[in-house]
């Protein structure tokens, strides 16, 4: 008997609004850290000053899926 399953998802898409109407995506690979808001926040800090994240104030940042 087949039963489909729908996969977990492998990463988190969230979506990040800056106060002068840029906006950049972050992938987040663990699910469990993408549920916690402070580690979100975080996450996009630490990418900023890597450079993976353009530079600016963060308004907001949401999930996209």
């Amino acid at each position: 008997m087949n039963t489909f399953r729908k996969a977990a998802a492998k990463s988190v898409m969230f979506v990040v609004d800056y106060d002068d109407a840029r906006r950049a995506y972050l992938w987040i690979d663990n699910p469990e850290a993408a549920s916690n808001p402070r580690a979100v926040e975080t996450t996009a800090r630490a990418r900023q000053e890597q450079g993976t994240l353009p530079e600016g104030t963060i308004v907001s940042i949401r999930r996209v899926r």
